[in-house]
């Protein structure tokens, strides 16, 4: 009988804790770490994956409404050709001297302070989401 368990302690058929206690207990911990560890690994992957998708997701509307109010931070081209075609007129009727210089039409526009810190928070939301899912990975 003692031969039969010296085989099997020996052989691939029964794991091999070792001999002693202390090989036993890291044989032991070996593989509940590994469950342990394998779990956590999984359950962060899934994680990893809900917050890149989650990310994606509000970067892609985050540049869709900034892309959408970026004609607020420019002057209407329209007001600049309306602007010139009445130069224009002025200089073709004689109201205006060919030789003079007007102000430029676009020069006294600016954009509101309001537009600039909806665009600037528009923009840091967007860095946010790009950094989270830069972290995520």
């Amino acid at each position: 009988m003692k031969d039969v368990l010296e085989v099997l302690r020996d052989s691939a058929i029964a794991s091999k804790g070792g001999k002693d206690d202390r090989s036993r207990f890291w044989a032991v911990y070996r593989r509940v770490a590994e469950e342990h560890d394998g779990e956590f690994l999984e359950q962060y992957t899934s994680d990893m994956d809900i917050v890149l998708v989650f990310s994606g997701l509000f970067s892609a509307v985050s540049t869709s409404f900034i892309v959408a109010m970026e004609s607020r931070l420019s002057p209407d081209p329209t007001d600049t050709t309306n602007a010139l075609l009445t130069q224009l007129v002025q200089i073709g009727m004689g109201n205006l001297a060919a030789g003079s210089t007007p102000a430029a039409p676009a020069s006294t526009w600016s954009p509101s302070a309001i537009d600039i810190k909806i665009q600037s928070i528009g923009y840091a939301s967007l860095s946010m989401s790009l950094l989270a899912a830069f972290g995520a990975v």
